[in-house]
């Protein structure tokens, strides 16, 4: 019985065993104007100063006033999410009446 599987590259023409070189990513933005489409896609901000980890008993029983511990110490860098990723570190400021926040490191990450 003959063999009835093909390879893709047969199928193009190409000969057998000829590698298929991978699908090449659309290039790179190289200035500003080639990025205006997403300039008003709306992303979410997040600021995160620490975490606390409590049962529900526990945070039933928090009132007004109440104190929750954070696992972060004064003075240290807070995470900043886009989009729940986290981008950046940086440092609470005031400006005029409002919390802001400086971004002090920004947090390369690794595309898989």
């Amino acid at each position: 019985m003959a063999d009835e599987n093909l390879n893709l590259n047969e199928l193009n023409g190409e000969g057998p065993g000829e590698p298929v070189p991978p699908p090449q990513p659309p290039p790179a933005p190289t200035n500003a104007r080639e990025l205006e489409a997403v300039y008003d896609i709306p992303v979410q901000v997040s600021a995160v100063l620490g975490k606390a980890t409590m049962q529900v008993a526990q945070l039933l029983k928090l009132g007004r006033g109440a104190v929750v511990e954070l696992d972060r110490k004064v003075g240290e860098a807070i995470d900043i999410y886009v989009n729940n990723r986290l981008v950046a570190r940086g440092e609470v400021v005031i400006v005029e009446d409002r919390l802001g926040v400086t971004m002090t490191e920004i947090i390369k990450s690794e595309r898989a």
